[in-house]
């Protein structure tokens, strides 16, 4: 279960990647697409099927990124600091050698 949704979480990512990347830019920057997609469509219809489909895969996107990260919460143990045992306190150990008698 946790590796199909991972695999579409991924295709999800590179396609919202190239879907922002297609849209056009208002400051020349990373637009790469832009135009009117080989005269399919106007430029302002491609721009808002470019909007609307890069809202959709956000939302895709969203939602399978909660879901994952709920799904990897749910695989663990959960441990809390007070519930764990505390580390034994190991004393000084005196050396253990042959002792000197004191002079009196």
């Amino acid at each position: 279960m946790q590796a199909v949704l991972l695999l579409i979480h991924l295709l999800l990512a590179i396609t919202l990647i190239i879907v922002i990347l297609l849209q056009k830019s208002e400051g020349g920057g990373l637009g790469i697409g832009g135009g009117n997609m080989g005269g399919l469509m106007t430029a302002r219809g491609s721009a808002n099927l470019l909007t609307r489909a890069t809202g959709i895969i956000a939302a895709c996107f969203i939602v399978t990124s909660i879901t994952l990260a709920i799904l990897a919460g749910n695989t663990r143990q959960q441990r809390s600091i007070v519930d764990r045992p505390a580390a034994p306190i190991q004393q000084p150990v005196a050396p253990s050698g042959p002792s000197v008698p004191l002079a009196k």
